[in-house]
Formats: structure tokens, sequence, C-alpha cells
């Protein structure tokens, strides 16, 4: 009995402490947008700074932090219900995700306050926290109860998705700031290798684990950088091109085990 009390405390104080770190997060991305330092915003200053990043999807995809913050406010709440008391799965997170919030917090200073390289560092220390738990969960490898998927494995999904691209994206706004010339190769043939690294990984993930949400963020992604070079056929092409063969492998892995369900029941 003493041992059950003491495990419930550590879990409410996980739980508390993984809401807050989600708050915290939240409210410091607010308010860098309402009052940010040195007088530009993270948007500003991509649009600015990094305007000829070609990799930098058009404005409009960041919106998807309001769905990522959503998610992240369901999982918070979701692991305080009754019946997830002892859902071992929330207990395998730990304090994971607490690192993840933490460090984008973190990020967010770094990168408003112009110090692009360290700002890589912060966004690997939300990436492998997120890498971690999506193994850790088994997303795409283990059935769940579809509250447990909805509640918890498509806000990590979600999350991880856009932090993939948004490493992409800062580690060549690094290298920009500090000068790099791409060993002489092109913008444009840099912009389609990070392309192809992206839809590769979210393929991969596709294939392996079937998880739509993130191959969606990526399409998300790709599509928006597309919107932004639409006057660049390169660039535009491979991007939709890219983003449609990966909606057509998102869709065939989930159907097939659908229809060879149906087919084995007839």
């Amino acid at each position: 009995m003493q041992q059950s009390t003491s495990s419930n405390n550590w879990d409410l104080l996980r739980q508390f402490v993984t809401l807050f770190a989600i708050i915290g997060a939240f409210l410091i991305n607010v308010a860098s947008n309402f009052f940010p330092l040195n007088g530009l915003s993270i948007g500003e200053i991509s649009n600015t700074l990094f305007k000829n990043v070609l990799i930098i999807p058009a404005n409009y995809a960041f919106a998807i932090w309001g769905l990522i913050y959503l998610g992240l406010f369901v999982f918070g709440i979701y692991q305080f219900l009754p019946s997830q008391k002892d859902n071992l799965d929330l207990r395998k997170t730990g304090y994971l995700l607490v690192i993840a919030c933490i460090a984008q917090s973190i990020w967010v200073y770094l990168f408003l306050s112009r110090f692009f390289a360290l700002s890589v560092i912060a966004m690997l220390l939300i990436l492998l926290p997120l890498i971690s738990i999506y193994l850790k969960l088994g997303i795409g490898h283990k059935n769940v109860p579809r509250a447990q998927k909805w509640c918890l494995h498509f806000p990590i999904s979600i999350y991880l998705g856009w932090i993939s691209v948004a490493t992409i994206v800062n580690v060549a706004c690094a290298l920009y700031s500090q000068g790099w010339n791409g060993w002489d190769i092109s913008a444009q043939v840099w912009t389609v290798i990070m392309l192809l690294a992206a839809f590769l990984i979210a393929a991969a993930i596709s294939i392996q684990r079937q998880d739509i949400a993130y191959a969606g963020v990526i399409v998300w992604a790709l599509v928006a950088i597309a919107i932004k070079h639409w006057n660049d056929p390169l660039l535009k092409n491979v991007a939709l091109i890219l983003a449609i063969v990966l909606v057509a492998i998102a869709i065939i892995k989930n159907l097939r085990p659908r229809l060879e369900h149906i087919n084995s029941s007839q």
C-alpha cells in the first residue's frame, strides 16, 4: 500500500510538472510574438535576416503551432484522467516532454537573441527527447485505445514531425548566419537535398509505422515550401511531387491492413 501511494505521488508530480512545462512553453511562445527581444519576432527574423534561406516555408505554415499546442494541452489534461492513473505508457514518457518544452523556451530566447548556432543545440534538445518518447510509446507499432491515440500518440507525432522540419530549417539558418558558402553548391540544390532528406525520413516512418499524423505534417511543410517558391519551377515541382508521393505512400500503407482484414474475413 505504501509503495502504491508513493508511486501515485510521483505520477502526480510528473503530471503537474509536465502540464506546467507545456503552459510555460506556450506562454513564452505567445510573449515572443507580442514582446519580441531586440524588436523582431521569430517570423520577422525569418523574413528579413533569412529571406535567402530557401528551405523556410511560407509564413502560413507556422500556424501549425496552434495545432501542436492544442495537442500538448490535450496530452497534459489526458494524463490526469482517473482512467489513466496506471497507464504505463504515460510513465514511460517520464520527464522527456518537460525537457522538450524547456528546450523550446530556451530556443525562443536564443533565436531572438541572434545566437543562431546555439539555437541548433536547443533544437536538438527538443528533437531528441521527442524521438525518445516516440520510440518508447511504440507509435505505429502498438495498438492502443482510440482515446490514447488521439490524446497521446497524435500530439507527439505532430510535434515531432514539425520539429523534424524545424531542425533542418534551423541548421540551414545557422549555417547561413555563419557565412557558409555551401561548398560552392547552389542554394537551390541544397534546398532540394534537404527536401529529399525530410521526405525520406517521413516515407520511412510511413512505411514502417503507418503514422499518418507525422506524414501529414511533412506534407504540410512541403506544400508550404512549394507555395513560397511558386515562381521557382525546380523547388515548386520537387516539393509538390514529394508531397504527392508521400500522400500516396501514407494512404497505401494505411489502407492495406484494412483491405487485408476485409479479404480475410470474407
